[in-house]
């Protein structure tokens, strides 16, 4: 260990002690002898005897740049430890990395939880950072973006279908069937004790294209009854419920009895396409049983709520001065 205060009063820097020590043991390359046929490397380095004990760093002198000898014992010391033989960095940082393996049964969400709160109770001082690395990581990266993942599609799902009807309103009812879809799915894996996944979450990017399709079909069907047979949006939907319930439930059968297999899981790698199955079964019992009932309502309460928007004299600019006046025509 170098006490840098007193080698700065001998006048002795760190670039000196460094030059010294790696002229002394560092066999650093000082010449080159070239023969004919050969050429040799002449190499300078302390005498064998001279570096065979630690004690040979006694005989070890700096010079300094008046001329003088200073003794490296004079400002240093030197003793026996341990050391690592290699020392990792991440950036500019030493890093150190600990591994663990998941006990059966147990998620890696849940081992990340426990690595962080061991490390509450531990109380790391605020100059040591941990973060984790390797497959931790990819799977914290992965639950950030699942969020917006899922928010990418169902604007996706919004812009296509509100081109496809030419309305602002429409695509929001066949969009609130999803809910439904989302919360069977997250029932299921725990009921089954699966964790939500890579593959489960391509399920529920799945179940956004089956179930919707329930609202796509009645709402076609009622939008055409009230264009062309003159229907009330009340009648319109009802009689969409009735002519489009066998092909509804047979497209979701259809898609469930698809899914069984992979939920049951037989096979190899069944384990990796077992959260999928479980997913898409989940959801689509789920949303089956409510969509039926929610989707006229939401139909029939959106178009009430367009018609009134279209109301005549209704505007954003009108109605603060209507409010505005009311208290001057309550007056007369």
């Amino acid at each position: 260990m170098i006490d840098r205060d007193t080698a700065a009063k001998l006048g002795v820097t760190t670039r000196m002690i460094d030059v010294t020590l790696n002229d002394a043991f560092g066999q650093r390359q000082v010449s080159t002898i070239y023969n004919p046929l050969n050429q040799y490397r002449v190499v300078m380095e302390a005498a064998p005897q001279f570096w065979q004990s630690p004690e040979a760093l006694d005989n070890v002198y700096v010079s300094t740049p008046g001329g003088s000898q200073v003794p490296l014992s004079a400002f240093s010391r030197y003793g026996p430890t341990n050391t690592p033989l290699g020392v990792n960095h991440q950036g500019q940082f030493a890093a150190s990395t600990i591994s663990f393996n998941l006990p059966p049964g147990v998620s890696l969400s849940d081992a990340t939880r426990a690595v962080k709160d061991a490390m509450d109770r531990v109380g790391v001082p605020t100059s040591v950072h941990g973060t984790f690395q390797g497959t931790a990581r990819a799977f914290q990266a992965t639950l950030d973006s699942q969020p917006l993942l899922i928010l990418a599609a169902l604007l996706a799902v919004y812009i296509v279908l509100g081109m496809l009807y030419e309305s602002f309103v429409h695509p929001i009812t066949i969009l609130s069937t999803l809910p439904s879809a989302g919360v069977g799915a997250l029932l299921a894996l725990l009921a089954f004790r699966t964790e939500f996944s890579i593959i489960a979450l391509i399920g529920v990017i799945l179940l956004i294209g089956i179930v919707k399709k329930n609202a796509i079909m009645m709402i076609d069907f009622a939008l055409d009854a009230e264009r062309n047979q003159g229907l009330s949006p009340e009648q319109a939907i009802f009689q969409a419920c009735l002519l489009r319930f066998r092909p509804i439930m047979m497209t979701t059968m259809a898609a469930l009895f698809g899914a069984i297999p992979l939920a049951i899981g037989l096979g190899e790698g069944s384990e990796m396409r077992r959260p999928l199955g479980i997913a898409i079964v989940g959801g689509l019992v789920f949303s089956q049983m409510l969509t039926l009932y929610t989707t006229p309502v939401v139909y029939i309460t959106l178009d009430r709520f367009r018609l009134w928007c279209r109301r005549p004299g209704w505007s954003w600019r009108s109605r603060p001065e209507q409010t505005a006046h009311a208290p001057a025509d309550a007056t007369r």
